[in-house]
């Protein structure tokens, strides 16, 4: 596509419902130029809210999958893994990194934590098989707790 091919298309006007992509190219643009009315202002700002709660999902996806491998290790030691060791790391350090690049988190994060705790709890009893009444009902896991309790596989201390 050719630079003014790109550029008429986005000059074309977009439904938001029909072409997402276009729509939103479109509104950037008549940003970029000044033509602040012409923009659709109530669907950008929906927008951005939407981008807002999409990291608040990302820290619950992050505390949940945390979470649900704490579970595990915990009920059902005989099955632990080097792989489960890793996904405690791995998730520990995408829930940092989301607090940290998003400081405004920090004052939802006692929601993400008890939300992601009802959905780690009744993945660990799919999971390992176990009733789901073995997981308590409220989270056993302070946030320091989830974050720096020792979790170390033989040979991967470090």
């Amino acid at each position: 596509m050719t630079s003014r091919a790109a550029k008429k298309e986005i000059g074309a006007p977009a439904a938001k419902g029909r072409d997402l992509y276009s729509w939103a190219r479109r509104q950037a643009s008549l940003l970029r130029e000044g033509r602040v009315a012409e923009i659709d202002a109530a669907a950008i700002a929906e927008e951005i809210d939407d981008v807002g709660e999409e990291q608040y999902h990302r820290l619950e996806s992050a505390l949940r999958i945390l979470m649900l491998h704490l579970l595990k290790w915990d009920h059902q030691q005989a099955a632990r893994s080097r792989s489960w060791a890793i996904t405690i790391r791995e998730q520990r350090r995408r829930a940092e990194r989301q607090l940290r690049k998003n400081p405004g988190l920090k004052s939802r994060l006692d929601e993400a934590l008890t939300e992601a705790y009802e959905d780690a709890r009744d993945e660990a009893a799919k999971e390992t098989g176990l009733p789901t009444r073995t997981f308590p009902t409220a989270s056993p896991f302070a946030f320091s707790d989830l974050m720096g309790r020792s979790i170390a596989w033989p040979g991967d201390e470090a």
